[in-house]
């Protein structure tokens, strides 16, 4: 990005400036949302199934009828009378119960990110044409071309 001014005999009398300039790197950072959470509670239904055995109590009755001594008579049924008398009854209660302590929480996490850029400079040089005679007053000899 140099500013190219011919210089000629016109203009030697009048002094020349060159603005030479340099690219700089200027880093900003900024926040930018990346992502969005949204945190909820999801109640999930589950059907159970149990087998519980129960237990009860009965007054049985049993009458037998007198069978006499004849072998075809011996199959006479009894009769059976069942009274209740107490039974098990199931009942069960709903409570809930804490699983786990979930946090949330944001945290900040420091990465370093590496950036190459290449970055431009303007040199003064000079390219003598003839064989004119020059008085070197800078100490930088690189100059000159």
């Amino acid at each position: 990005m140099a500013t190219n001014k011919s210089v000629d005999r016109q203009s030697s009398c009048n002094p020349v400036t060159l603005q030479l300039k340099e690219e700089q790197l200027v880093l900003a950072k900024e926040w930018l949302q990346t992502g969005e959470v949204k945190i909820y509670r999801e109640f999930l239904t589950e059907e159970k199934k149990f087998i519980v055995p129960v237990e009860r109590e009965e007054l049985v009755i049993e009458k037998k009828v007198q069978v006499s001594a004849t072998p075809g008579e011996r199959d006479v049924p009894t009769d059976v009378i069942r009274i209740p008398l107490s039974e098990e009854q199931v009942e069960f209660t709903k409570h809930r119960v804490a699983l786990e302590d979930v946090s949330i929480y944001k945290q900040q996490i420091e990465d370093i990110k590496h950036i190459e850029e290449t970055l431009k400079r303007e040199e003064l040089r000079l390219k003598i044409f003839g064989s004119p005679k020059v008085r070197d007053e800078s100490t930088n000899p690189s100059l000159w071309t």
